[in-house]
């Protein structure tokens, strides 16, 4: 497919705003949605990019050309502007496309971006089903079927339950490359035989899988490939929507942290009810990327059949993502905590997925700070294992595992160095003593009976502890610090 073909796309009505016959030749490799106004880190190579252009505001030349250069450092193949915001393409974004070399069409109010994805992918689809060389076992009447109910708008389970039935293939059902079921025309999934729908994602967690309910015979997983192959497009384009949904996403996040006025309007956009508590999600996985982050999360929220709006931040090394919610805290967590495996397996050993679920709060700046806060904080702290919950936050011990190792490994040092230096040149352990003593709550006679010594040898310990330390073990505050400071040990090695 190249540019040029959009124009002949029927009922669309898409136009030139500005374009060379020689861009119109460019090819065409997908489609993104975006309203960003410097999308480039999220489009790839040869897409087209559609925008309502929500982001430019009548006489923002600047911005414009902002756009238009983040398009052109992407390599991108062209540009549809909707004409539903402002009435027309404006000047500005002609000018800068001009200037970039961008060819620019316009896409009337009337036709829905839905529309022109839909059939962008579909003539991508036929490009390489032209290309495939009838690979594809599927016979001509079946596929024309299949293609007029994709058209039509009908629901996965239909399109699967029709290609099973025509085809004569065993049970089968779609699932998310994060193990979330899409479809299946029978009770049970298969663990075998799975054949990947549509080209491969951006992360381990995008993309759809089409696994038959039993080990499919030769001629059966030739079958099942044909019908993969078919049924690409409403995979490309739920990966199409995701992707547009966490450009929305970011917007928000970037409202939500400058304090930015329209953040209301952003968490509408994102489909998240107006004036509903939200509960704000944070995961990171080690080694990983934002991307896979926000998939990974994305995945494990459908699940729970609410709104929701996921953005990835930082960078490769440092990956995370950010979550709202229009759920409460205790069901985000149960259903997070019921993904986490499955989702884990599609990940090294050493690329650990963990979450952090923060408080419900209102949908208003200051409220979401604090909780999403509060969503860190349980991520760090780990409460709950690799889902953790700052509602389950309970104890010294998890309230002191979300404070940076650097911090509290400076604490175990300030206060207990003086026994730590002791101890290496004594054969008495006055830390495990003192832990001794703190865990028998202040107990003279536990303390040494979980020693086995005399009472009077840990009247001394604890005065020598006392002597270095400069701590009274009589007093609350005193006992409080030198048990954080133990709690504070760094993690041994090996």
């Amino acid at each position: 497919m190249i540019v040029g073909d959009l124009l002949e796309l029927d009922s669309l009505h898409i136009g030139v705003a500005w374009a060379t016959p020689e861009l119109l030749g460019r090819r065409v490799t997908g489609v993104t949605s975006t309203d960003l106004q410097d999308p480039a880190r999220y489009l790839q190579p040869g897409e087209l990019v559609l925008t309502g252009l929500v982001w430019w505001r009548p006489g923002d030349t600047d911005a414009a050309v902002r756009f238009a250069n983040a398009l052109r450092s992407a390599e991108v193949a062209a540009l549809l502007a909707g004409e539903g915001t402002h009435g027309t393409v404006p000047e500005a974004l002609v000018s800068a496309c001009r200037t970039h070399g961008i060819p620019l069409l316009s896409v009337p109010s009337g036709t829905s971006f839905r529309a022109v994805t839909d059939r962008i992918y579909l003539r991508l689809w036929g490009d390489l089903q032209a290309r495939s060389q009838g690979v594809a076992a599927v016979p001509e009447a079946v596929r024309r079927e299949l293609v007029g109910l994709m058209h039509s708008d009908a629901p996965l389970g239909e399109l699967l339950g029709h290609a099973v039935t025509r085809l004569g293939l065993p049970d089968c059902s779609i699932l998310t490359c994060g193990g979330r079921l899409l479809a299946a025309t029978a009770e049970g999934t298969g663990s075998r035989g799975s054949v990947p729908i549509g080209p491969p994602g951006d992360s381990p967690f995008d993309g759809w899988l089409l696994q038959p309910h039993v080990e499919p015979t030769p001629a059966t997983a030739t079958v099942l490939h044909g019908l993969a192959e078919l049924l690409t497009p409403p995979a490309t384009r739920a990966r199409a929507t995701a992707a547009a949904q966490r450009e929305t996403a970011a917007r928000a996040l970037h409202l939500l942290g400058q304090d930015g006025p329209g953040l209301a309007d952003t968490l509408g956009a994102c489909g998240l009810p107006d004036g509903s508590p939200l509960t704000p999600v944070s995961v990171r996985i080690e080694g990983g990327s934002p991307v896979w982050a926000a998939a990974a999360l994305a995945d494990a929220l459908h699940r729970l059949d609410a709104p929701f709006a996921v953005a990835p931040y930082g960078t490769d090394g440092s990956a995370g993502a950010v979550g709202l919610v229009a759920a409460p805290a205790a069901r985000v967590t149960a259903a997070l905590r019921d993904a986490w495996p499955v989702l884990q397996t599609r990940l090294t050993a050493r690329q650990l997925l963990r979450a952090g679920v923060g408080p419900s709060a209102a949908p208003d700046a200051a409220a979401l700070r604090g909780a999403l806060v509060q969503a860190g904080y349980a991520l760090e702290s780990r409460v709950g294992g690799t889902v953790g919950s700052s509602g389950e936050l309970g104890s010294l011990a998890e309230l002191l595992r979300g404070i940076p190792t650097e911090v509290t490994a400076a604490f175990h040092t300030r206060l207990l160095a003086p026994l730590a230096e002791h101890d290496r040149q004594n054969g008495v352990s006055l830390l495990g003593t003192l832990g001794t003593f703190l865990d028998h709550d202040g107990s003279w006679s536990r303390t040494a009976e979980a020693l086995h010594i005399h009472v009077n040898t840990v009247h001394y310990r604890i005065r020598r502890i006392e002597e270095l330390t400069g701590r009274s073990l009589a007093r609350l505050e005193d006992r409080l610090d030198l048990r954080a400071a133990l709690l504070c040990a760094p993690p041994r090695r090996g």
